[in-house]
């Protein structure tokens, strides 16, 4: 308030009102109690969780990962025997999701995107055997069709002495899984991946110089070649210049089986059929409505400047529709690596099926599950972290 003839002001002061009465007061006070009621709760699970095992005698901790498993695997990228410890168990079954849950994505993808896109193909065949793909497998659980595929691998294929020539002398096919050709390591091999990681940091650097000269100059330069140059040249040249080294360790049938080459099994092959097509089904719908989120102006716009169909898609509709198929996308990734724990169902050595094992031999079943969780909810949120900065970086910025 103004004081006309002195030209003070006069500061109104606010009226005293009791602590409980204030609003923001009472806001921070009952934030500190729920916080202390989650504690509370929290406290009282794992103090009465660990009275009841000492009292039963059943162990805790996590001092068993360093004891020997005793187990073997059928299926490491990474050398493993049974002497090995717990802990090197559980990195062989991280690893296994790992593999199964980056080609099953990689996979999904890229089936999903062309079912998506044949469902609005102007050709009718097409399209309802893509509805019919669509509407049929994702509606099925996917426990039936992981058992469906894996007997279909195990009992429909050729015992080992039939087993069908893919490539003959290269590529087998049978009961026992898919055989293939082995690269035998060359030191050499290691400075070739070297090489590769440095490409693809010179490819990154070099498409981000080639944008900003674009929109300098509003003129184009060349990506894509300079791209695969950057990427495979020097771990080639390299490769050339110590005398290409190359050993091949094929497969060979010995008695009851093959030796030597690398090896697919029923199991993963099964697991990767089931994950994928599965996925798949949901991913074309996500392509689809991005596609149709897309105003037909661009369309008949591409249309106007003469480019086909193809080229339309490739360049015009889909980076447009990129940004209403990348959220739901991410929901499917995440739950194609969830589903891979049911790889315990058909016996593929994952990361739920090793610590199942771990569990019955150790009776530690809360820390077996707690590591599976962490495990999960890890990889989970990496691929989340991802892809919503691939969301934002396609994101349209408005001005």
């Amino acid at each position: 308030m103004t004081d006309r003839r002195s030209g003070a002001t006069a500061v109104t002061e606010k009226p005293k009102t009791a602590f409980w009465n204030d609003r923001d007061v009472r806001a921070v006070i009952f934030q500190i109690l729920i916080v202390l009621g989650v504690l509370a709760v929290g406290w009282y699970l794992v103090h009465n969780t660990l009275a009841n095992l000492e009292q039963r005698k059943i162990a805790t901790g996590f001092s068993f990962l360093g004891r020997e498993a005793g187990f073997s695997i059928g299926e490491s990228l990474i050398p493993y025997s049974a002497a090995d410890t717990y802990l090197h168990a559980i990195w062989v079954g991280i690893i296994n999701t790992l593999l199964v849950s980056v080609i099953g994505i990689a996979l999904a993808t890229v089936l999903g995107t062309v079912i998506g896109v044949a469902r609005l193909s102007t050709n009718w065949l097409v399209a309802r055997l893509a509805s019919v793909y669509v509407e049929g497998l994702r509606n099925i659980p996917l426990l039936l069709q992981l058992f469906f595929w894996y007997s279909l691998v195990s009992e429909a294929l050729p015992p080992v002495r039939q087993a069908l020539k893919l490539v003959p002398d290269y590529v087998f096919l049978s009961q026992k899984g898919l055989r293939v050709p082995h690269i035998v390591d060359h030191a050499i091999y290691g400075w070739m991946g070297l090489l590769v990681l440095v490409g693809i940091i010179g490819a990154f650097l070099w498409r981000r110089a080639a944008a900003r000269h674009q929109e300098a100059t509003g003129k184009l330069r060349p990506v894509f070649w300079p791209t695969v140059g950057l990427l495979i040249g020097p771990a080639a040249l390299l490769w050339l210049v110590t005398g290409a080294p190359l050993t091949l360790e094929k497969p060979e049938l010995r008695g009851f089986d093959f030796r030597g080459g690398g090896t697919l099994s029923p199991e993963m092959i099964a697991l990767l059929i089931g994950l994928v097509t599965y996925t798949a089904s949901f991913i074309a719908e996500n392509v689809r409505a991005g596609i149709l989120s897309v105003p037909k102006g661009q369309w008949e716009a591409s249309r106007a400047l003469g480019l086909p169909n193809g080229r339309a898609l490739r360049l015009i509709i889909l980076p447009q529709a990129l940004r209403v198929i990348v959220p739901p996308m991410t929901s499917q990734y995440l739950n194609l690596t969830k589903n891979s724990s049911l790889a315990v169902a058909i016996g593929y050595p994952d990361l739920v099926s090793i610590l199942n094992t771990t569990i019955n031999q150790t009776g530690q079943g809360i820390e077996g599950v707690a590591l599976i969780m962490a495990a999960y909810l890890t990889v989970s949120l990496s691929i989340s972290a991802f892809m919503n900065w691939y969301n934002k970086r396609i994101a349209l910025i408005e001005r």
